[in-house]
């Protein structure tokens, strides 16, 4: 993914700096000009250019000769998913994200992203992982690579393709190695926050630990997990449903090789050939409303599950999205023997 900052100018750029910006970004040649205090004033493509040469304009000229003012942009603190894919089905190709002060801290390209989503994401990544001993007794787990990537990173990436840019990492065990790798990483426009477990928390008791989140809507995801899920499906399912919490499940069936009796009272009232169950599995990815976060005891030993069996009990919206895309649970060798074989045919 390219460095945002790449379709960045300043307003007192030539002309002739501007078409050698411009060739450099390819086919997604567009400029974004700024002031002296890096705010948004206008952008500038290759047809702006070739307008003011037709004019007699010189190439050592201002960009402030070429620009178009007021361009389409994203409001970082204000925005919906309604309007990205409005933005979107309008053949929008690049866009500037813009902070409360009109600066420019991201840029929406849809060649590489699929969405822009309003969400925080929740990575825990703090356990043990005991059943994949002994490799973890010196890595942690989100830390194993699949295919040439960490684990973790497919989910990072993942998650950025759909545009998430907010990211709350929880770390415990072999932290610093995570921390480390991380940091390491050119995420550009991505904002990381880690968020130290001082004793195991559980699968969301390190939600406590975090007064930062940026958006209404937080995605929470283990972070030992490989999914082709389309997290934009996932949140507008979440969004028509009007929903307190959605919880990815995996659909699994069971086939019953006989005949089920349904019976009242002794006597039977139906029966179903061979029939086939479906239950529906949790899959460990959920999208929250941010304001539940605050019934998380703080620094306590808390999991999802504890979450939903609270919602229930209080009569709130809890819904299943069943996954029906690829999803893996990368918890014992053979699974991590699995992702090592699907990897070669995934498209993350």
């Amino acid at each position: 993914m390219r460095n945002f900052k790449e379709h960045i100018i300043s307003n007192v750029a030539t002309l002739k700096r501007a078409l050698a910006a411009l060739d450099r970004l390819g086919s997604d040649a567009i400029l974004f000009v700024v002031d002296d205090d890096n705010k948004l004033i206008g952008s500038l493509t290759d047809g702006d250019v070739r307008r003011g040469l037709l004019k007699g304009k010189s190439l050592e000229e201002s960009v402030l000769h070429y620009i178009q003012p007021h361009p389409k942009s994203v409001n970082k603190t204000d925005y919906s998913l309604s309007e990205i894919i409005k933005l979107r089905g309008q053949y929008f190709k690049v866009l500037p994200v813009l902070d409360a002060d009109k600066r420019i801290i991201n840029v929406i390209n849809f060649r590489y992203q699929k969405s822009y989503l309003p969400l925080d994401a929740l990575l825990m990544a703090g356990g043990r992982g005991s059943r994949l001993r002994p490799i973890t007794d010196t890595v942690p787990k989100p830390l194993l690579k699949i295919g040439n990537k960490a684990i973790i990173d497919h989910n990072i990436d993942r998650l950025r393709a759909f545009g998430i840019d907010d990211f709350h990492i929880s770390v415990r065990y072999l932290g610093k190695q995570l921390e480390e790798h991380l940091n390491n990483r050119t995420l550009n426009g991505t904002k990381l926050n880690f968020v130290w477990e001082e004793e195991a928390l559980g699968t969301l008791g390190a939600a406590s630990l975090i007064d930062s989140f940026h958006h209404d809507y937080v995605l929470i995801t283990n972070s030992d997990i490989l999914t082709t899920l389309d997290y934009e499906d996932f949140f507008l399912d979440f969004l028509k449903k009007d929903a307190d919490m959605s919880v990815a499940t995996i659909p699994y069936q069971v086939d019953i090789p006989y005949a089920v009796m349904e019976t009242k009272a002794y006597q039977v009232v139906s029966f179903k050939e061979k029939p086939t169950y479906t239950y529906y599995s949790n899959g460990g990815i959920y999208i929250v409303k941010r304001e539940l976060l605050n019934r998380i005891p703080k620094n306590s030993f808390y999991n999802a599950t504890d979450l939903m069996e609270q919602l229930i009990k209080d009569g709130g919206r809890l819904i299943s999205y069943p996954i029906r895309q690829y999803w893996l649970d990368i918890g014992k060798p053979e699974d991590f023997e699995k992702a090592q074989s699907d990897i070669k045919h995934l498209d993350l």
